[in-house]
């Protein structure tokens, strides 16, 4: 758990770092990277669900997101069948800019990785799934007991 805690502080601070480079807050560059990583599963994210994820209010998200898509690295589409509904897709040069500056340190992982068995990668793929359900469903069951102004981060940041 020492090693996931310490692995957790530099996802933090590499987060903090790319914000800086783009020259944005880090609330912002967080959502930028929220917003493309759904995008990159298959599982865009809609206003409201970003929300959840980056822990603001709507309010406050509104105004992130006209930020955002003013200096253009979101678009709001609405693709779905239902038009109410906004789908959050990644400006067209962000996965470039995200590319440029995590690029090296996917390759230093690869690397790292690669000495690694497949089946145990697979272990340990789901020895973190386990871990993050669990610590969703905790996070989830303070949710129901604890006023939101009180609650963290929402799962899935670090």
């Amino acid at each position: 758990m020492e090693a996931l805690r310490i692995y957790g502080g530099h996802y933090a601070e590499l987060s903090r770092r790319f914000a800086a480079w783009l020259g944005l807050h880090s609330t912002d560059a967080t959502a930028v990277l929220e917003i493309a990583a759904a995008e990159e599963r298959g599982t865009p994210l809609s206003p409201a669900r970003l929300s959840e994820r980056i822990s603001l209010s709507t309010g406050a998200t509104t105004a992130l997101l006209n930020r955002l898509e003013a200096a253009g690295y979101i678009t709001r589409a609405r693709e779905h069948s239902d038009r109410r509904i906004v789908t959050l897709r990644s400006g067209g040069h962000i996965q470039e800019r995200a590319d440029e500056f995590f690029g090296p340190l996917a390759r230093r992982l690869d690397a790292a990785m690669s000495h690694y068995p497949p089946r145990l990668l697979e272990q340990v793929e789901a020895f973190m799934a386990d871990l993050n359900t669990t610590m969703a469903g905790h996070l989830a069951d303070q949710n129901a007991v604890t006023p939101r102004s009180l609650r963290g981060p929402a799962e899935g940041t670090p």
